[in-house]
C-alpha cells in the first residue's frame, strides 16, 4: 500500500468532500415540461382540444415564469383562435355562489403578456407578440374574430405602455389602424392616423428620417382610406408626399399598395400612361413580396394598356412574361390580344364568356371605356366606304344594339372623327363630303410633299453639286462656262427654225424671249 493510499484511508471523508448543488430534481422537471410541450404539439392536428389543455398545463409545472410556460400559452392561444374560442364565459354555482370562469384566447393572451416584463427577453417577446398578432390578423374572417383581434391590440398597447417600447407601440398601433381600415371605421382610423403621424414627426412637424419606414406604412394606410372614400384631392397630395420619403426601407408590399392606389388615382383622371407606369411598379413590388395581389394589379396593368391604346403587349416584359399563361388572368390576356388585333367579335365573346372579370368593381368601372374604344375603331373601319348608312346595318355588323350604335356615332361626331348628321326617326346617318375642301386638302398635302422633295434634292443630293475646283477653273459641263453660254445663245439665234404644226414658225420672239 502506498503512502498516498494510507493518506486517503486515514483522512476524514467529510473533511475533503466537496458540496455540489443538487440539480437533479430541477433538470428532471425541465425535461418533463419539455416533453409535455412536444407531446402537445404532436396532438395539435388530430386532437386540438386535448393539445390546448396540455399547453395550458405547462405554466403550472414551472416554479417561476419561464420560456416553456410562455411557449405553451402561445400555442394554446393560436389553437383557441383557430377553433373560434375567442372569449367564452363559463358560469357555475357552488354553495349558492355564482362563479364566472374566463378561459379562452383573450384571457390567455392577457396572461401571456405578463411574461413579457421579466420572464423572457425583450427582443424575443417583441418578436413573439408581433408574430402572434400577424397570425391572428390573417385568421380573422368574421365580426367576432375582428372583435377579438381589436381586444388583442388594446391589451398589447396597455401592456407595453409602461415598458417604453416605442417600436412595438408603433407596430401595434399600425396594425390596429389597418383593422379599422378593413372594418371601414374611418372615424376611428382618422384619429389613430393623426396620433401615428405625430409620433413619427420632429418638433417642427417634418417627418422624422429615423422613422421613415413607419411613416411610409402610415401614408399607405391613409392613401388607401382616401382611395376608398374617393377623395382624390387629398389622395394626390399624400401620394406625392409618400414618394418623396427616401429614408425608408419598407416592405415591398407597402410600396405596392401605394403604387396601386396611385394608378387608380391616375385612372380617374384619365391619365392612362401614368396609370400604366404605377400599376407596373405596383406589380413588381407585390411580385417581390410574394403577395397574391400581384395578379389583381396585373389585370389593372392590362386595363391601363388598352386604355392608352398601346400596341405593346403588357406580357412582353421580362417581369410579366411568366404570368402570360396564368389561368386566373387568362381572360385578361385574351382580352388584350383581341383588342390589339381589333377583333371586336372575339373581344365581345371573351367578355360574355368570362363574367367574373367584371366582379372587380374597378375593372367594371373602366371596361366600358375600353369597349367603346374598340367599337369606335371597328365602326370607323366599317363605314369608311359609305356616305350614307342605317343604324340597323351597323348594329347587325357589330352585333350590338341600335342605341349603342347611336351613342358611338354621337361620340365620333363630337370628337370630329366623322362629319355627318343622324336622322333618329329614320335611323339613317349621312356623312358630309365637301369636294372643294377635299381638293384643297389634297393640294396642300401635295405642295408640302413637293417642298420636302425640293429641300431634300438641293440640300442632301450629291448628283447636282459641282466641285469647287471645277468652278474655280471655269469648267462646268463640257467646257468653260463663258464659252458654253455663248454657244448656247448662238444656237438659239441661228439654229434651224422649227414649225409648230400649224404652219407657223416657233422661232424666238423679239429680244430672244418667246
Amino acid at each position: 500500500m502506498s503512502d498516498d493510499d494510507d493518506f486517503m484511508q486515514e483522512s476524514d471523508p467529510e473533511q475533503y468532500d466537496f458540496e455540489y448543488e443538487d440539480d437533479d430534481d430541477q433538470e428532471t422537471a425541465d425535461v418533463d415540461v419539455e416533453n409535455k410541450y412536444y407531446n402537445a404539439k404532436q396532438m395539435k392536428v388530430d386532437n386540438p382540444q386535448e393539445a390546448i389543455e396540455e399547453f395550458l398545463g405547462l405554466p403550472a409545472l414551472e416554479e417561476e415564469k419561464g420560456d416553456w410556460g410562455f411557449k405553451g400559452l402561445k400555442q394554446a392561444i393560436k389553437l383557441e383562435f383557430k377553433l373560434g374560442k375567442y372569449d367564452e364565459v363559463s358560469t357555475f354555482v357552488i354553495l349558492n355562489y355564482k362563479f364566472s370562469l374566463y378561459g379562452q384566447a383573450i384571457t390567455h393572451y392577457g396572461e401571456l403578456l405578463t411574461y413579457v416584463k421579466s420572464a423572457v427577453t425583450r427582443n424575443y417577446s417583441e418578436k413573439s407578440i408581433n408574430n402572434m398578432l400577424d397570425f391572428i390578423e390573417k385568421g380573422a374572417d368574421n365580426s367576432e374574430a375582428y372583435r377579438c383581434l381589436e381586444r388583442f391590440y388594446s391589451l398589447t398597447l396597455e401592456s407595453f405602455q409602461s415598458t417604453n417600447n416605442e417600436r412595438l407601440w408603433l407596430k401595434t398601433n399600425i396594425k390596429l389602424a389597418r383593422l379599422w381600415l378593413d372594418k371601414k371605421d374611418y372615424a376611428q382610423l382618422v384619429k389613430k392616423l393623426r396620433e401615428l403621424h405625430k409620433a413619427c414627426q420632429l418638433d417642427d412637424g417634418s417627418d422624422d428620417p429615423n422613422k421613415g419606414t413607419y411613416s411610409l406604412e402610415i401614408y399607405a394606410l391613409e392613401i388607401q382610406m382616401y382611395a376608398e372614400t374617393k377623395n382624390n384631392k387629398r389622395l394626390k397630395a399624400l401620394y406625392q408626399r409618400a414618394l418623396k420619403v427616401k429614408s425608408a426601407v419598407p416592405h415591398p408590399k407597402i410600396l405596392g399598395t401605394i403604387r396601386e392606389c396611385g394608378g387608380k388615382m391616375h385612372m380617374t383622371e384619365e391619365n392612362w400612361k401614368e396609370a400604366q407606369t404605377d400599376f407596373f411598379e405596383s406589380f413588381r413590388n407585390f411580385d417581390e413580396a410574394g403577395s397574391s395581389q400581384r395578379l389583381q394589379v396585373l389585370k389593372y396593368l392590362v386595363l391601363a394598356t388598352m386604355l392608352m391604346k398601346s400596341d405593346i403587349n403588357p406580357f412582353d416584359s421580362q417581369e410579366t412574361k411568366p404570368y402570360r399563361n396564368e389561368p386566373r388572368i387568362a381572360a385578361m390576356t385574351d382580352l388584350v390580344d383581341a383588342y390589339q388585333r381589333d377583333d371586336i367579335h372575339q373581344y365581345e365573346k371573351i367578355l360574355q364568356t368570362n363574367k367574373d372579370v367584371l366582379d372587380d368593381p374597378f375593372i367594371a368601372e373602366n371596361i366600358d371605356e375600353v369597349t367603346r374604344n374598340i367599337r369606335m375603331k371597328a365602326m370607323l373601319n366599317l363605314i369608311a366606304p359609305y356616305t350614307r348608312f342605317t343604324l340597323d346595318f351597323i348594329a347587325k355588323q357589330l352585333k350590338i344594339s341600335r342605341v349603342e350604335v347611336q351613342d358611338i356615332i354621337g361620340f365620333l361626331i363630337i370628337d370630329q372623327k366623322i362629319k355627318g348628321k343622324v336622322d333618329q326617326d329614320k335611323g339613317i346617318v349621312e356623312i358630309d363630303t365637301d369636294p372643294v375642301l377635299s381638293r384643297t386638302e389634297s393640294m396642300s398635302r401635295w405642295a408640302s410633299a413637293t417642298r420636302t422633295l425640293w429641300s431634300t434634292v438641293l440640300n442632301d443630293a450629291e448628283g447636282f453639286r459641282m466641285d469647287d475646283q471645277s468652278l474655280s477653273l471655269g469648267h462646268g459641263m463640257g467646257g468653260p462656262i463663258g464659252t458654253q453660254m455663248t454657244n448656247y445663245e448662238s444656237a438659239r439665234s441661228t439654229g434651224p427654225k422649227v414649225t409648230n404644226g400649224l404652219g407657223k414658225h416657233r422661232g424666238p420672239k423679239k429680244g430672244g424671249v418667246r
